[in-house]
């Protein structure tokens, strides 16, 4: 994930110039409002737990909606279960992209929809059980095949069914209905647990074999954990862990300035410490997706034209603070099928407003009223962000209004099914590939049925399943050619940025955020800090 992304080169325009101004005073605005919330919240923070050295303290965004392992892909549950509570057989290294053995240390492709796992010996669960086959092989039925209807089950695998076995008690053997090349990665998302957890309904409080076990959730308040001291890999440093959460990203920021947390979650760069932030690549994708189903937007002079006129550079610099690269596909580069080659599009205003004018000499209504949506809290800046876009697709002749939306409404627009007689929409976007798999965002987002995309070709729909029926370079060539064809001949989104996250950290832990961090923080990684600082 450390790979750059190719910036725009810039030149003086007039354009340019008034586009920064309003940047600008939009940013000061934002950083005015932001300090006085802070000075007026800044009493309300509370204790994030012990300060006796021996309790690591987080403070999260919001409350995890549940704890439940395999509802672990949604950030808010997996950024305290995944690898802390619970593991995976397999696990992705977010820097490198290779997978990593963890509760099985070898795995092969036996037949051409088989493969074959080795399940690791002397590990036991948080309530003594010996962990084997037998509990991995449920684990998977469980979240695959099962009518919990649980996350990972739609997001890393669709609709198919598989076909799981525990050979022996050190040995697993998983059959899919197609061939699958990458299904050791689709398994990093299963979070192992006793053949003995309920099928009839999701758990409250889980049992793993991680390095945490949960001794407390009290509702509205904390979730605290305490170190398994029967874990089998290396114990963490900190014997406890308590997690509370905080809204507003000023009062986690001055959780940290006063010592009360020691990990801060999401900060922004308005009301964050410098000296106790630390930036990270987080995965996510910025992007207006547009809706071309609806007049102007069907026709694709009006969506390039929408690419061409946005000032990212300008964004990034205004109203992220620096925190982010123009991007130019949906995923970020350390993902498989990131194409180097693809180049944020140049801010062109004089090149945007022409194409504009010929698709309305072709009778194509530009006039027509646009609604941007965009949903409250999704970064830090956004309403400025999505009046910054508005004004730069007013420049080039688009009628453009805003729709600052809730995390509900702003789903009724992001899936299918998609809402009727609203409109042409383009939606602001928030894409976070945490499985480091191109085919991933492809289903998703690319695909002509995909839930999250609003239309597509056959011939796009081809080279995506296509690509996703290969592995190694193959796959990776095939899924770069498939970002590229999208960006020349379907342009259903207009990129922003590929963000960056901003944690805060007390000096008295040392902790090197990740990729995944956002998805998954690992407790057992963190440590006080040395004389040195962290």
């Amino acid at each position: 994930m450390k790979s750059s992304v190719p910036s725009t080169p810039s030149s003086p325009r007039p354009e340019r110039g008034r586009a920064r101004t309003v940047l600008a005073l939009l940013a000061s605005v934002t950083m005015l409002l932001t300090s006085a919330c802070a000075v007026a919240n800044s009493d309300t923070a509370g204790d994030a737990g012990s300060a006796d050295g021996r309790t690591l303290r987080v403070v999260l965004t919001q409350e995890p909606p549940t704890l439940e392992p395999c509802e672990s892909s949604l950030t808010a549950t997996g950024v305290v279960v995944r690898s802390n509570i619970t593991e995976p057989l397999v696990e992705r290294d977010p820097t490198s992209g290779r997978l990593q053995p963890l509760l099985a240390t070898g795995w092969r492709q036996t037949e051409p929809r088989t493969w074959t796992f080795d399940i690791r010996s002397g590990v036991n669960f948080q309530n003594g059980r010996p962990f084997t086959a037998k509990d991995a092989a449920f684990s998977i039925d469980r979240a695959v095949n099962s009518d919990l209807a649980c996350n990972v089950e739609g997001y890393v695998f669709g609709d198919e069914k598989l076909d799981v076995r525990a050979v022996s008690p050190t040995r697993l053997t998983v059959t899919t209905e197609k061939t699958d090349p990458i299904l050791p990665l689709r398994l990093s998302f299963v979070e192992i647990v006793p053949h003995t957890t309920s099928t009839e309904a999701k758990v409250r409080i889980p049992v793993g074999t991680g390095p945490y076990a949960v001794k407390a959730w009290q509702t509205g308040v904390s979730i605290s954990l305490a170190r398994n001291d029967d874990y089998w890999g290396k114990a963490p440093a900190y014997p406890r862990a308590r997690y509370v959460w905080r809204s507003d990203a000023s009062v986690r920021a001055a959780m940290i300035d006063k010592g009360e947390a020691d990990i801060a979650t999401a900060l922004d760069h308005i009301s964050a410490d410098q000296g106790n932030t630390v930036a990270y690549p987080n995965n996510e994708t910025t992007a207006l997706r547009l809706d071309g189903r609806e007049a102007p937007l069907n026709d694709i002079r009006v969506r390039k034209a929408i690419g061409l006129a946005v000032d990212r550079e300008g964004i990034i610099e205004a109203l992220l603070g620096g925190l982010a690269k123009p991007a130019a596909q949906l995923v970020p580069p350390g993902v498989v099928g990131h194409n180097d080659d693809l180049a944020p599009a140049p801010y062109k205003v004089a090149a945007a407003r022409a194409l504009v004018k010929q698709a309305a000499a072709d009778g194509v209504p530009v006039h027509r009223r646009i609604t941007l949506v965009a949903r409250n809290g999704m970064f830090a800046g956004i309403a400025e962000v999505a009046e910054a876009l508005q004004y730069e697709m007013a420049k080039v002749g688009l009628n453009v209004r805003i729709r600052m939306a809730d995390t509900a409404t702003h789903l009724q627009y992001q899936l299918r099914p998609l809402p009727r007689g609203v409109g042409p929409i383009a939606l602001l976007i928030m894409h976070g590939n945490q499985a480091g798999d191109a085919a991933f965002t492809t289903s998703q987002y690319l695909q002509s049925d995909g839930p999250q995309s609003t239309f597509g070709t056959k011939e796009l729909d081809r080279r995506i399943a296509g690509a996703d029926a290969l592995s190694g370079k193959a796959r990776q060539k095939a899924f770069a050619e498939v970002l590229s064809y999208q960006n020349k001949t379907v342009v259903q989104y207009a990129y922003l940025a590929h963000m960056r996250g901003l944690l805060g950290l007390s000096p008295k832990v040392r902790y090197r955020p990740d990729s995944a961090t956002g998805d998954e923080m690992r407790l057992a990684e963190v440590g006080p800090a040395t004389a040195r600082g962290h």
